[in-house]
């Protein structure tokens, strides 16, 4: 298989114009860290942003940050910190569960709507994007969004290309809104907590004024001999002092929790981020599963049921990280038939291609939805040029 690394956005646009007059069959790539996420893409050659790299605007005081889509993360995140600011929706490294090497790119971060444990405070990523250019099918250069969020003519169009998995196009540039970074970080951690305690907790907290940057359940067994309800709080030092000390008092029903800092902080959300514990074994199937935090401990108890499965909580119990023992056909109907009963959504992270490419990898839409996606496609990429399938088989 052949493959494509354009230094321009005017290359690419050549590129995918000669390749939908071929009808050749494009896989999108960043820095290929997530290349098990979604369906096997139906291709014949690469089209990578690689080499779209480098800052094109930074302005610390409107708070904005753009950059080419092959621009590694980490360098932007460099760049952030030297200013005191940061990315505020905490996008998560894949390459721990693929086991992949090279460097996360900012552009991938944007199609996959990439988002940590912040998200419960400060959105996905889809939220704090304001800006894009990309290539579609035609070989068109689009450009859609700002810099500035007085200036965002077509934002639907850049909020449609966030989590898109570059079904639409070819993102080449890409802007974002930064926040100020936080001069302290504490988490609380409750111990012993089952499943139900530790979500009904973290409701308790979320539903506080006390405002939580991350809130997180990992039950026995899962990282630790004992379960751990986390709970973080973010800004000026005084405030969180003041913020602890209410939460201890709101939540003392739940027990004593400790409080943790530093380092030992930081790698654990960092773990919590990247799905650390559930990591090994690779060969086992997961899943990220989307539900109301009340149904998550019975949904997830239905799905384990008899089963071999590991899993803990994020969001407050609303996104579940889920794994099973093995990857088989990934107990893609024992998941989909517990979401029937009980709501959300789920998508298959990690499995062998041969497993993603045989069921629904993404959650299953309505036939309206189906039609819908199925002509928003079609409008950007009309060949059937850039990652065809990806998301759902025929789209």
């Amino acid at each position: 298989m052949g493959g494509y690394e354009p230094g321009t956005e005017a290359e690419a646009e050549d590129i995918v114009r000669a390749a939908a007059g071929r009808g050749e069959r494009l896989r999108l790539a960043g820095g290929c860290t997530a290349a098990g996420l979604g369906r096997p893409a139906q291709d014949s050659a690469t089209l990578s942003a690689q080499k779209l790299t480098g800052v094109t605007l930074y302005e610390p005081a409107e708070m904005v940050v753009a950059a080419r889509a092959g621009t590694p993360l980490a360098e932007v995140e460099a760049l952030l910190a030297s200013r005191g600011q940061m990315l505020p929706f905490e996008p998560m490294d894949w390459r721990g569960l693929y086991g992949t090497t090279g460097e996360p790119t900012l552009g991938a971060v944007a199609a996959t709507n990439n988002a940590g444990p912040r998200r419960i405070n400060a959105g996905a990523a889809r939220d704090s994007l304001i800006g894009v250019r990309f290539v579609n099918g035609r070989g068109e250069a689009i450009k859609s969004g700002g810099r500035v969020m007085k200036n965002v003519t077509g934002l639907d169009l850049v909020k449609l290309m966030a989590g898109a998995h570059g079904t639409l196009g070819l993102l080449t540039e890409v802007t974002f809104k930064v926040l100020p970074a936080c001069e302290r970080v504490a988490t609380l951690v409750f111990a012993g907590l089952d499943d139900a305690r530790a979500v009904a907790a973290l409701a308790a907290a979320l539903g506080s004024p006390f405002e939580l940057t991350g809130a997180a359940h990992l039950p026995a067994g899962i990282g630790a001999p004992e379960a751990r309800t986390l709970m973080r709080l973010e800004g000026f030092s005084e405030s969180i002092d003041y913020r602890t000390g209410e939460l201890r008092r709101l939540l003392k029903r739940f027990g004593s929790p400790e409080l943790l800092e530093g380092e030992a902080g930081t790698a654990l959300w960092r773990a919590v981020r990247d799905a650390s514990p559930l990591a090994e074994p690779r060969d086992a199937a997961l899943w990220r599963i989307s539900t109301a935090p009340t149904h998550g401990p019975a949904l997830v108890a239905a799905i384990a049921a008899g089963r071999e499965a590991r899993w803990f909580y994020d969001w407050g119990g609303g996104l579940i990280w889920l794994a099973t023992g093995s990857a088989g056909d990934a107990g893609a109907a024992l998941v989909r038939a517990a979401l029937r009963d009980q709501g959300g959504h789920a998508t298959l992270v990690r499995a062998p291609d041969s497993v993603r490419a045989s069921v629904p990898v993404f959650q299953p839409l309505a036939d309206p939805l189906m039609r819908i996606t199925a002509g928003i496609k079609t409008a950007h990429d009309p060949a059937g040029v850039l990652n065809p399938g990806r998301m759902y088989a025929g789209v």
